[in-house]
């Protein structure tokens, strides 16, 4: 099969790369292009590891049997099965329901998208709906104890017992970041609680907020701000607990069955602490960690966003795809209203076709 992991944005990498890895370590005989959208993406991590590519020509050239997509759009004259994967579990947001009418598949993470995409799979009718789970809980499991000595060496250092991972979000209408008291509540529990704070910000995160939190952690000997590069997952793995406010590394975070505290979240289903201000900080941490009906919530998230914990995810999405494929063939393309058409060409440009 002829695999093209399609990467319109940054994030898409490694959600998409747990595939290749999968390809790769099974010598399975499938020939893998990514295509990298050069626009939104100034560096890849990968450039000198696997066949990539620049170039939308090229990627039509290719002849893709199989396309998987971790975003909104994928250009209609592509060949092959075009397979929506997700960027995240941000149920909340609108946009992760809207059926944009590019995909053939929909390969979803649980029971609780499942339903709703099958839903409307029977109202539009030209897509399909297979539960696969999410292909970076791939990553995830195979890497889960990988920073375990490295959480050790930063808990004997600073003399603590936990890590405590600060990482909100970069949108100015909805982090905490400039919230009254929220460096002295961080502060505070680092203290009474014994704790190491980490914080990791979006890298879109306003450069002068940035700047402020970096400079008050370097007066403080429990609380560390990151300036690396480095994957958020990464800082998840290590962490006991996450302080977020509307961020997509929440639901992440849950799946590892632990706990969560946000500040002032659009979430309208909530199934972890959420407090209106950092004043209540400490209280909710400790309500976060004891209370039965918190843990029953977490699980409630396991069981229903992403059951498929199990590293065996891309398996699942490859059977799949060459599955859609055994069916109905390899589709020419994607038919589309004008409207689509445009938006497609617009974003990734036209080819030349055979």
């Amino acid at each position: 099969m002829k695999i093209l992991l399609f990467c319109e944005n940054k994030y898409a990498i490694d959600i998409l790369n747990p595939i290749q890895e999968y390809v790769t370590d099974n010598h399975l005989p499938h020939e893998v292009l990514w295509y990298i959208h050069e626009k939104k993406i100034d560096a890849f991590a990968y450039a000198d590891k696997v066949r990539w590519t620049k170039s939308i020509q090229e990627a039509y050239d290719f002849s893709p049997e199989a396309i998987f997509v971790p975003g909104n759009i994928v250009p209609y004259y592509l060949p092959g099965v075009k397979i929506q994967v997700f960027h995240g579990y941000a149920a909340e947001k609108k946009d992760h329901w809207i059926i944009r009418r590019y995909f053939d598949t929909y390969f979803t993470q649980g029971p609780y998208f499942t339903s709703h995409f099958k839903a409307l799979a029977q109202k539009y009718g030209d897509f399909e709906v297979v539960e696969t789970g999410w292909p970076k809980q791939d990553w995830i499991k195979k890497n889960l104890h990988r920073y375990d000595d490295e959480k050790q060496a930063l808990l004997k250092k600073s003399g603590k017992q936990t890590i405590i991972l600060y990482a909100p979000t970069f949108s100015p209408k909805l982090t905490s970041l400039p919230l009254p008291d929220m460096k002295e509540q961080l502060e505070r529990l680092a203290h009474e609680r014994n704790a190491l704070i980490l914080m990791k910000f979006h890298p879109l995160t306003r450069q002068e907020w940035a700047d402020e939190y970096k400079a008050w952690a370097e007066n403080h000997n429990d609380i560390i701000y990151i300036d690396k590069g480095e994957n958020v997952t990464k800082y998840q793995l290590m962490s006991d607990v996450l302080i977020s406010d509307t961020s997509s590394t929440i639901y992440e975070f849950l799946l590892l069955s632990r706990p969560v505290i946000t500040i002032g979240t659009l979430s309208k289903e909530i199934y972890w602490e959420d407090i209106a201000t950092p004043e209540t900080l400490l209280r909710a941490y400790d309500h976060a960690l004891t209370d039965p009906e918190a843990i029953a919530r977490r699980q409630w998230i396991v069981d229903n966003y992403d059951p498929y914990l199990d590293g065996h995810v891309c398996e699942r999405m490859l059977s799949a795809a060459a599955d859609y494929i055994r069916r109905h063939g390899v589709p020419a393309k994607r038919r589309l209203n004008l409207w689509r058409k445009y938006t497609s060409i617009k974003t990734f440009g036209k080819v030349r076709k055979r």
